[in-house]
């Protein structure tokens, strides 16, 4: 695998972990570097982390992980989503769903890195039989993830500074749509 397919994969994958940042930024409307920061560390760490687990278990999970990890996130990420769009209809002021909570935080990394375990699972079908001959990938995914989560708030925060969206119906479409297309891309292509 090369090095411009590795950084090609990485933001593939950081696309989901982008797509949930925004949502954020838009919730968080004001820089919040400690947030920001903890949601980072902990994308780009599952990212990264996932890949690693996926290669290892490749010879003895391959055959159930591919039947089901696309339920998983989609399960996933339509339950955060629906309640997200159910508490936002609720009529209140302050959004339901909390950037700020670990919990949330774990949830969604975990959700949007489900993708990064199979592409472990397809490093380890490519040949790469060393922890070693993995590292490379997994520091780049793990760093572009870091990196795009980042952005995404940073961009979220300022249209959500400047536009006065419903942003908890918006992210909890945003987060379904995230799940579908994995769905999608695992039940059709």
């Amino acid at each position: 695998m090369s090095f411009l397919e590795i950084v090609l994969l990485a933001i593939a994958l950081a696309m989901d972990c982008f797509a949930v940042s925004v949502t954020s930024g838009f919730i968080l409307r004001k820089l919040q570097w400690r947030t920001i920061l903890i949601m980072a560390l902990l994308f780009g760490f599952f990212q990264g982390a996932m890949p690693c687990i996926g290669w290892a278990a490749t010879s003895y999970f391959d055959s159930y992980i591919r039947h089901i990890d696309h339920w998983i996130a989609f399960l996933l990420l339509a339950f955060i989503g629906g309640k997200m769009i159910y508490d936002g209809f609720k009529g209140e002021e302050e959004p339901h769903f909390n950037p700020h909570s670990f919990r949330t935080l774990v949830s969604l990394a975990i959700a949007t890195s489900i993708d990064a375990l199979a592409v472990g699972i397809s490093f380890g079908c490519l040949g790469m039989s060393t922890f070693g001959s993995i590292l490379l990938p997994v520091g780049i995914i793990g760093a572009v993830s870091f990196l795009f989560t980042i952005g995404g708030c940073l961009i979220g925060i300022f249209l959500g500074k400047k536009f006065h969206l419903p942003v908890e119906q918006i992210g909890g479409l945003i987060l379904i749509g995230i799940g579908v297309k994995i769905l999608i891309e695992h039940l059709f292509f």
